[in-house]
């Protein structure tokens, strides 16, 4: 194999796509009044809107801030419990943290890295035996595709629980006629907007929701709880503001909007560059030289493609051709270790889950962005039928 790394161009497994009207965007706020909490601000949240259809939008600094507001919005809290699939990053469990709240994990399919219905189910019911409650359910929207949201708001409310979508991973996607991010089947849905994301606004989150209350909770939480009443106003003068609550700043600059908005007028471009490039990946993995190897996704027409995920015939193989494509200056990443593992989480004793270690031990995330080359994405196919060569 040799070490090739150092001295190939090296292909990373995502990154953003900017071009001149994205910089011309920033420019253009750079030169206006506002840098911050101006009119960008409000402009990239009725774009949010438009393509999710979701009647309220409010962006802040981060997805994981998006989690963490959109959790508090909904009045989570010290001794509550939340419903967190395995595979996720980290953040979905930790913003319930944040709150004083409790993350208990649920499986996943083992093929797919989402999380069913009967999964949350399983983990309902294994807290009620223990005569406990549970508050919130977080399915995680995996990979582009969304879980069964239908299905999944159907058991929440049956244990009087919310349902907060993390669709950091599916701005785009649909699933029967339900669109990430509507909120049809949640009652509030989060975004994110890092580099790696559909869309690129620097770092970035969107709390999405359909409830009025649950959205001016929002605005107040990521502005340190502070609202301007008009009450207040009259009679004390326009200066006048009151901090109702103990929020924080996760405001959004108006360079991150501007950036954002750009970005969101392409959506549609990015999301179908995506689909092309995961097609060619299912096309050329049918093989049966790749099939000995690995295992293709499922190729759902719906997902938005953030991953393209294969998985390995065991973990020794998955990790056998980790090395083999980064010395080859392949960026590959694995999506991800399951919450419970982690050092903070190990000490809840909760897992193993037999889906979500399934779904670990054999997943790899191969380069998937829009601005992709098609020789990349061919060097990328060559370099990993030399490996399945080798088994």
């Amino acid at each position: 194999m040799g070490d090739k790394a150092s001295t190939r161009r090296r292909v990373p497994y995502a990154r953003q796509c900017i071009d001149q009207s994205d910089i011309d965007a920033v420019v253009e706020t750079l030169q206006s009044d506002f840098v911050t909490q101006g009119p960008r601000i409000e402009s990239f949240e009725e774009g949010l809107k438009a393509v999710s259809g979701a009647a309220h939008a409010v962006v802040v600094s981060s997805g994981t801030a998006a989690l963490h507001v959109a959790y508090a919005a909904l009045g989570i809290g010290t001794g509550d419990i939340g419903i967190v699939p395995a595979i996720t990053f980290a953040a979905t469990a930790n913003a319930l943290k944040y709150c004083g709240a409790d993350p208990v994990f649920c499986d996943v399919d083992p093929d797919s890295g989402l999380a069913r219905p009967a999964d949350f189910a399983n983990a309902i019911e294994r807290l009620g035996s223990d005569g406990k409650s549970t508050k919130v359910l977080a399915p995680v929207s995996y990979s582009g595709r969304l879980c069964d949201l239908k299905a999944i708001s159907k058991i929440a409310r049956n244990a009087g629980a919310f349902v907060v979508e993390d669709a950091a991973h599916s701005l785009g996607a649909s699933r029967d006629g339900t669109v990430s991010g509507s909120c049809r089947y949640s009652d509030a849905a989060i975004l994110s907007f890092h580099p790696v994301k559909h869309i690129c606004a620097g770092e970035g989150g969107a709390v999405l929701t359909n409830d009025e209350t649950v959205a001016r909770r929002a605005r107040s939480l990521r502005s340190h709880g502070i609202v301007k009443e008009p009450t207040l106003t009259r009679s004390e003068g326009g200066w006048a503001y009151a901090q109702e609550a103990l929020g924080w700043n996760y405001r959004m600059t108006d360079l991150q909007a501007s950036l954002g908005e750009s970005q969101l007028k392409r959506l549609d471009a990015f999301v179908e560059s995506r689909r092309d490039r995961a097609r060619r990946y299912d096309e050329a993995f049918r093989a049966d030289l790749f099939g000995h190897c690995f295992e293709r996704p499922y190729f759902d027409p719906q997902s938005s493609w953030h991953l393209y995920v294969v998985r390995f015939r065991d973990s020794d193989l998955r990790r056998r051709a980790y090395e083999w494509l980064q010395n080859e200056g392949i960026g590959v990443q694995v999506h991800y270790r399951p919450v419970y593992r982690h050092p903070y989480y190990e000490r809840l004793g909760e897992g193993p889950l037999p889906g979500a270690e399934s779904f670990y031990e054999r997943c790899l995330s191969l380069p998937l962005y829009p601005s992709l080359a098609d020789s990349d994405q061919i060097r990328v196919i060559a370099v990993l039928e030399e490996f399945c060569q080798t088994v």
